[in-house]
């Protein structure tokens, strides 16, 4: 198999166990990105005015062929937790209205829901959800215990972040669509990961995250919203796509993408980097990384004296395996395996617990998960920074 390693820019001293943070990205899609950004530089009137808004038609086409949506219901932004502001900001919540989620999402998008629902005196429920798991049936019906006659949106990761967990968001927003609720699947983990098919997912507001699994460069995130619900969402910023001179067929792009001078040269990359995941087979790429994900798994739990949250399988483990850790100084911890063990891995609060997060991409091997187990082992002999 193909060394991929060479197309990555990371520092080769550095164990890198934590591709789902921020992604990175490979040198040919960085090195067009900086083609870009000189183009702009050479030429920023033309390039901000002309050539930019055709190139940014030219990504967004790309994309709706990748996530299999149509090109006019993508905008782009710089990523996910902005996405979550544009519609938490326009939802016309009402006193006693219910947003249903669990809790296990991500933490600035709790702060954002938490936010509107105070100003609304809407309510933020996350569904607790216990774990084991059983399978995928087990957290459907713990999920939607939740629910009641006042939820008003669904909001669901893809993917989990501090726990790693792969959710059955096509399940859910079937079930969603069956009883008339809007779903909203926050897919920040989730393209390049794992199929984003929005055709038949159902989704009715989805944001993905392009600079993690798709290796684009940083800031580059989109938002979907199917076409019957762009008109309930204004933008965060209201720019010259407000009642505009030359208003395009859509009034979602208008009011989302024209916002004046900005470098999106990174929105530009994405269709090098989807021809880049095309020339190197990348189904097969995230089938090896998921392979060596799962066969980790349990070592990993064992390692942790801990056992596994879910069944160690494809409906709930793709590229992201975490499992808890009984530290009470995580982030002593994590600065501890980067500084003196050379390993960039998350170690992060998720309520009551912590977890430790190790995910894969093509550049990682088997020894560099046995350089973290081993740093593990040793921290815990020789420190009392991990409880037995």
């Amino acid at each position: 198999m193909q060394d991929l390693s060479q197309y990555f820019l990371l520092r080769k001293d550095i164990t890198f166990l934590n591709f789902g943070s921020f992604g990175s990205c490979v040198k040919p899609v960085f090195e067009k990105y900086q083609q870009y950004q000189l183009e702009l530089e050479q030429e920023p009137v033309e390039f901000i005015t002309v050539t930019g808004p055709a190139y940014l038609e030219t990504s967004r086409k790309a994309l709706a062929g990748y996530l299999h949506c149509g090109q006019d219901d993508l905008v782009y932004v710089t990523n996910p937790s902005y996405a979550v502001n544009i519609i938490a900001k326009s939802m016309a919540l009402n006193p006693g209205d219910e947003i249903l989620t669990t809790d296990l999402e991500y933490g600035a998008c709790d702060k954002t829901w938490e936010y509107y629902c105070k100003k609304t005196g809407a309510i933020y429920k996350k569904q607790p959800i216990r774990f084991p798991l059983e399978n995928k049936e087990d957290f459907i019906t713990q999920f939607f215990n939740g629910l009641t006659a006042k939820t008003k949106l669904i909001f669901i990761s893809h993917l989990t972040s501090s726990t790693g967990l792969r959710l059955p968001v096509e399940e859910i927003c079937a079930i969603a669509k069956e009883k008339g609720l809007m779903t909203f699947v926050d897919g920040a983990h989730g393209p390049a990961q794992v199929p984003v098919n929005l055709a038949t997912m159902h989704a009715d507001i989805y944001t993905g995250a392009c600079h993690k699994w798709m290796m684009t460069p940083k800031g580059s995130s989109f938002l979907y919203v199917k076409k019957e619900l762009q008109h309930l969402f204004d933008p965060l910023i209201v720019s010259w796509g407000y009642d505009a001179m030359f208003p395009s067929n859509s009034r979602f792009l208008d009011y989302h993408q024209m916002q004046g001078t900005r470098d999106f040269s990174a929105f530009l990359t994405i269709p090098d980097a989807i021809e880049f995941m095309k020339q190197h087979n990348w189904e097969s790429v995230a089938a090896r990384c998921r392979k060596l994900t799962q066969e980790n798994a349990l070592a990993f739990c064992e390692l942790l004296n801990t056992k596994p949250i879910a069944p160690i399988n494809d409906d709930f483990t793709a590229q992201l395996y975490a499992a808890e850790i009984k530290t009470g100084e995580p982030e002593k911890l994590k600065t501890h395996l980067i500084i003196d063990y050379k390993i960039q891995v998350p170690v992060m609060r998720h309520d009551d617990k912590v977890y430790l997060r190790y995910s894969i991409n093509a550049f990682n091997k088997q020894e560099d998960l046995d350089k973290l187990f081993a740093a593990v082992e040793k921290i815990r002999r020789e420190t009392n920074l991990i409880e037995s």
